[in-house]
This record gives C-alpha cells, sequence and structure tokens, in this order.
C-alpha cells in the first residue's frame, strides 16, 4: 500500500495529508515509498544536531548521575506520546513525529540556564533563543549530501517550529503541532517530577498536597507500592490521566469537526486541550516544580557555574574568532563574529563545552599571547 492510499485510509478529514503540504524551499521528486514528512523525520533523525541531544542535559547535570533525562531521552519520549495522541485522534503520524524530533533540536549546553546565558551575550544583535535555533540549524547550518545548506524539510514543519517562537501570537496551528506541543508539556512535567524524586531532591511528603498526585493516588495504589516501583507507578499514572483528559477533551472539540479539513478547524479556532479541572492541577505541578527543583541550590549553582563559563567563552572567542574552527570563521566573514560565536557555541554539549572553557579560558590564559 503507497503511503498515500495509506493517509486516505485511515486519517480523519481534519488531519493535514502530505499530498496537501506546500513542499519544500528546493522542490525534489517524491520518493517512491517515503512521503514528505517521514522523509523530514528521517532527515532530523541523521542530523548531527540531533545526535548532539544525547550530551544535553534536560534539567539535571552528568555529575548527578545517569538515570535522569537528556535532551535526546526528553525528545524520544515526546515523540512517543505526540505519536500516541496522534494516532488516536487520526492525525498525520509522520507529521507530529517528524515536529517533535525538531522541537528542542536549538537547545543550547546546559538547557534553559544555557539558553539565558547566551541570550544575554547575544541581546545586542537579536539575542537567542532555543526554538529560532531550532530553525537556523534546519535551514542553513546542517549540511546533508546536498549542495545546498540545510535540511530543505517542508513547510509545515518549518511551520510548526515557527509557532514555537512566537505562541504569543495566539494564532491556532494544526492540530498536529497543537498536539506535540502538549505532549512536550505531559513530558517534561512527569519526568521532571521522576527525576527529582530519583536524585533526592523531593521527599514524597512534598508531594501529598499537589491535585495532580491526588488524582494519581485515587487512579493507582500508588501509596502500596512497594520503594521499588512506586516512583515508576506514579510517573506512569500522572502521563496517562494527562493524556486520557487530553484525548476525551479533544475528541469532543473534534466531534463537529468530521466535515472539516485541516485548515478549516484552524479557520474556526479549533484549539486541543485538556479539560479545565486537570489544567488547573498541571499549572500547580508546574508551579511547585519551578519552585522546589528548578531553583533548588544544587541547580542554582550549576546554572551560575554554565552562565559565567558560557559568557566567557563568548567574549574570548568574540575577540579571537581566529580561535573558532575552519567553518565557523568562513561563516563569521558571512554572518558577522558575534553570531557566529553564538551558533558555535550553542552547538557544543555540557561535556565539549566544560572542555573548551578549559582549554580556551583557564589554560588558554597562559598562552594568549600566543592568539594575536
Amino acid at each position: 500500500m503507497s503511503w498515500q492510499a495509506r493517509e486516505r485510509l485511515l486519517l480523519a478529514p481534519y488531519a493535514m495529508f502530505s499530498c496537501q503540504s506546500l513542499g519544500r524551499v528546493v522542490p525534489e521528486d517524491p520518493h517512491p515509498y517515503r512521503g514528505p514528512f517521514q522523509r523530514d523525520r528521517d532527515r532530523v533523525l541523521h542530523s548531527a544536531a540531533f545526535r548532539r541531544l544525547s550530551g544535553k542535559m534536560q534539567v539535571f547535570t552528568g555529575d548527578m548521575g545517569d538515570y535522569h533525562r537528556t535532551r535526546l531521552t526528553h525528545t524520544n519520549e515526546v515523540a512517543s506520546l505526540a505519536r500516541t495522541i496522534g494516532r488516536t485522534l487520526r492525525l498525520n503520524e509522520d507529521l507530529i513525529e517528524a515536529m517533535a524530533l525538531l522541537h528542542d533540536i536549538g537547545h543550547p549546553p546546559f538547557g534553559h540556564c544555557g539558553e539565558d546565558a547566551l541570550h544575554a551575550c547575544a541581546k545586542d544583535f537579536g539575542g537567542f533563543t532555543h526554538n529560532a535555533f531550532a530553525l537556523e540549524l534546519a535551514t542553513r547550518i546542517e549540511q546533508r549530501h546536498t549542495s545546498y545548506p540545510g535540511l530543505n524539510l517542508t513547510s509545515e514543519v518549518l511551520a510548526g517550529q515557527e509557532f514555537r517562537s512566537h505562541k504569543e501570537s495566539g494564532t491556532v496551528q494544526m492540530l498536529e503541532v497543537q498536539v506535540v506541543d502538549a505532549a512536550d508539556s505531559i513530558a517534561y512535567d512527569a519526568h521532571d517530577l521522576d527525576d527529582a524524586l530519583k536524585l533526592g531532591l523531593l521527599s514524597w511528603q512534598q508531594l501529598h498536597g499537589l491535585g495532580l498526585v491526588r488524582r494519581a493516588m485515587q487512579v493507582a495504589p500508588i501509596e502500596q507500592s512497594n520503594s521499588m516501583n512506586r516512583r515508576q507507578r506514579l510517573v506512569h499514572t500522572l502521563l496517562d490521566i494527562q493524556m486520557g483528559d487530553f484525548l476525551q477533551h479533544s475528541m469532543e472539540l473534534l466531534s463537529d469537526a468530521t466535515q472539516l479539513d485541516s485548515k478549516g478547524v484552524q479557520e474556526v479556532g479549533i484549539q486541543l486541550q485538556m479539560s479545565p479541572e486537570m489544567q488547573s492541577d498541571k499549572e500547580e505541578l508546574e508551579s511547585f516544580l519551578f519552585e522546589h527543583v528548578y531553583r533548588h541550590p544544587s541547580l542554582v549553582e550549576v546554572r551560575q557555574r554554565a552562565a559565567t563559563r558560557l559568557s566567557q567563552l563568548f567574549r574570548l572567542l568574540k575577540s579571537y574568532p581566529q580561535r573558532l574552527p575552519e567553518r565557523f570563521r568562513k561563516w563569521a566573514l558571512e554572518w558577522g563574529v558575534e553570531h557566529t560565536v553564538t551558533v558555535y557555541l550553542a552547538g557544543m554539549t555540557d561535556r565539549f563545552c566544560d572542555e573548551q572553557y578549559i582549554s580556551l579560558v583557564e589554560l588558554g590564559r597562559e598562552s594568549a599571547q600566543d592568539w594575536s
């Protein structure tokens, strides 16, 4: 069965069909057995930037063990949740997976603290956000076997990533974009809680007042579980009840949209979401995580150290761009030194950033006279 026939058979009318794609900047002949969004997924999956996500922290650093999530494992978990939602709602799973794999590809080393540091360094020439950098990676930095730069992704995948940079616009997006955004939020709330419990940054007693945790305990016998699987059962149940609520509420919203196409549901303003009660409990959990996990003294110290290292590397490389790798020196002539240094630093893994700091800043002080 061809991918076109498969989509006609399985997708709802309001899904984004691959044959409706607006195409790519550089036109390409159709592939004999892969649809355009499948090809996008594979291009992201095989990119160097995607592979480097394995060395970038989600919330916790490698110094704190090897159990917790990295950007790569988080991305894969988001893709899994998003595909489950998409399949249930009969949306385009290939498009969903491509956008899910792309969504965090622009994160710099050391997570959001690294992003804040780079934004401060780059504030005089546009700033830095990981969502915008993901688009830059996809359109002009990543290199395939082609003569032109970038991954040449479809307009729909790029539009989904563009939305992440301008969520405040209030524009209603394709249902597939909404699904990825919801899956991302569901994933990091539950998994950050999981990692914090595993690392001992949170105690079980602190969780009892949270509405979402109380819901989970009503569904599953979490308190009666042994200490070995209590945490896993909680996380599984948190994911399950949020997914179930989101799907039920979304199916109700879509029940009267069976005569609309993908564009039509955007035009009438359908926005997939949880029930108000579940959303309120979810926001309570996020506030709790912000106060007790993301601002934990152990993480504040990591953020301060990371910000200092990135800032010092930025100033040094801005002053001595000849220390950049060759291809970045070439880009500096076209893009400007400041932006090129930002791109170089943003692409680093946590470990490589630390190594470059030691090599260029700490050890480099002894040989600075040789840099001119």
